[in-house]
């Protein structure tokens, strides 16, 4: 039986421990949209997890749609992540980093000037997405790529993949959720093409297949994963079949060598995404269920995931798996700081106290 608190290896990735610490956008990065000092200190404190995995990194400037966002494509970007590894690593930990290119869920005003907004098929996206401000804002309507640009946009990824590694990084993970690029690739609802990257099921998972397989050419497939939900609505997915799209999707991807699948498990009519997860992709599993300490162990101990993943408890509690250990009690986190969108502003995001202090 599984214990949470012993080691596992992922793939090519060697983990203390299964506690996981998920990837939360918190709007710190500096004005090149490079990580910050506070950042390198942030992921520091959370070190003690198995594995850390970054907030979402766009690994291009059209992938940008959110207000200090960090990146993975210039000098200064790779440098401050090389600190922020550096970090740590020094602290015992691991960490891997999540590629978001957001796609249509993007707002003009938090991007460059000279960055499109583009997508699979020119629909916009119907959910307001954060301004500089905080204020929702409609996004604007994306242009569809051209079937010769696809290829340029997977090669981003891969540079991004290698700009990581570069940077010390042990990993990335595809992020294929939340109604981001690759999700808008395979659901049905956003994805009207006519070439060989849309239509039918297996030409609408083409796109994330091919990600998948570039991003494990660059750094080993041993060092990739990938998170999708299959079913969510957020940023206007509708997916007319999401058990036929995922259990295509994983079916094809199995045989890659990948270091895990992410899931974010929601309630969904008609199947549980766990079972599909589990019935057609052979690998490691990293479950993310808004669990708390008893509903993680009994998942690992039913073998059901090979580690587990915590997001909002990370928050205000940068030392998750010390008190965890000791039964010590849970700090809660301050909502009204998760964006401050300030890259010097330490509140609610570096000062939440540990148990040893």
């Amino acid at each position: 039986m599984a214990d949470i608190f012993s080691p596992i290896r992922l793939g090519d990735l060697d983990l203390a421990n299964r506690i996981v610490m998920a990837p939360m956008t918190r709007d710190r990065a500096g004005p090149q949209d490079e990580p910050t000092e506070i950042m390198v200190d942030y992921y520091r404190q959370r070190a003690s997890a198995g594995l850390i995995i970054t907030e979402g990194t766009q690994p291009c400037p059209a992938g940008k749609g959110y207000w200090r966002t960090p990146g993975i494509h210039n000098q200064a970007q790779i440098a401050g992540w090389r600190r922020v590894a550096d970090a740590v690593h020094g602290a015992g930990g691991r960490l891997v980093m999540q590629l978001m290119h957001v796609g249509r869920a993007s707002v003009r005003a938090n991007k460059a000037e000279d960055a499109e907004t583009v997508a699979p098929s020119a629909i916009a996206c119907p959910d307001p997405i954060p301004g500089p401000d905080g204020a929702p804002t409609a996004p604007e309507m994306p242009r569809a790529l051209e079937t010769a640009e696809i290829a340029g946009v997977i090669a981003d990824y891969a540079q991004a993949a290698r700009n990581a590694r570069d940077a010390g990084l042990d990993g990335v993970e595809l992020h294929c959720a939340s109604g981001y690029l690759p999700m808008q690739f395979l659901s049905s609802n956003s994805n009207q093409r006519s070439d060989a990257y849309g239509g039918s099921v297996q030409g609408r998972i083409r796109f994330v297949v091919e990600c998948l397989q570039a991003l494990g050419e660059v750094i080993g497939p041993g060092r990739v994963g990938f998170r999708i939900c299959p079913g969510v609505t957020f940023n206007g997915m509708a997916d007319a079949d999401p058990a036929k799209t995922y259990s295509t999707l994983l079916q094809a991807v199995d045989g890659l060598g990948l270091a895990y699948c992410h899931l974010i498990h929601i309630p969904n009519q008609g199947f549980d995404a766990l079972d599909l997860v589990r019935t057609h992709w052979s690998g490691a599993v990293i479950e993310n269920a808004g669990l708390n300490l008893d509903k993680a162990r009994s998942l690992l101990a039913q073998d059901k995931a090979e580690a587990v993943s915590f997001g909002y408890l990370y928050i205000a509690n940068p030392d998750l798996v010390d008190r965890f250990r000791s039964g010590a009690p849970l700090a809660k986190a301050d909502r009204a700081t998760f964006y401050t969108g300030h890259g010097d502003d330490r509140r609610g995001y570096t000062d939440y106290p540990m148990i040893s202090a």
